[in-house]
């Protein structure tokens, strides 16, 4: 088994970089779902509701641009500075309980919205972090995630039903991170 990662890894080291299209699927869908709403929206209420729509998306865009924009950089940055060896040791598909463990613990720490952390996710997946530390890592950003429970949960709900959530969820990104494990594993025997 561990003959086959190595040889997997090598062959994906080897490989040419990806190139990410412009214009796919996806995007193609985004596009026309835009159109078609927009459509509707002047069609049914008029001139005046859409172009409110638009400033509305455009305040939106700048409020998040910034944000984006840095994420993707650092997502960037990550993949660069982690070299393949180092994201092997810690977050690889060698790295067992100690990799879903770091991406617990980073993922609870994060601060931000999607914006924030997937790209920081994309970044180390592609330096080397296996997809189990990655939906590890997803599901702690998400079940976990502190600046929410500071500023948000402990607000509305209390310190008491706060900590509850928090025990009850802990183990969530555990099982997340073993379940992916267990899914790739028996995939790879096939």
């Amino acid at each position: 088994m561990m003959r086959r990662e190595v040889h997997d890894m090598v062959k994906l080291m080897n490989q040419p970089r990806r190139t990410i299209p412009l214009i796919d699927g996806m995007t193609i869908l985004f596009v026309i779902v835009a159109v078609v709403s927009g459509i509707a929206l002047w069609v049914l209420h008029g001139p005046d509701r859409f172009a409110s729509a638009v400033g509305d998306a455009g305040l939106l865009l700048l409020l998040v641009l910034p944000i984006v924009v840095m994420a993707v950089l650092m997502g960037a940055y990550v993949q660069r500075l982690v070299t393949p060896a180092l994201a092997r040791r810690w977050v690889g598909t060698e790295s067992g309980f100690r990799g879903l463990l770091l991406a617990t613990v980073a993922g609870t720490l994060t601060p931000g919205g999607p914006f924030a952390a997937f790209p920081l996710v994309v970044g180390l997946y592609h330096a080397g972090a296996s997809l189990a530390v990655c939906v590890t890592y997803v599901t702690a950003w998400g079940v976990l995630g502190l600046q929410r429970v500071f500023v948000w949960e402990i607000a509305f709900f209390g310190v008491e039903f706060v900590l509850l959530r928090l025990l009850v969820s802990l183990p969530l990104p555990f099982i997340a991170g073993y379940l992916t494990l267990l899914l790739f594993r028996r995939r790879d025997r096939r």
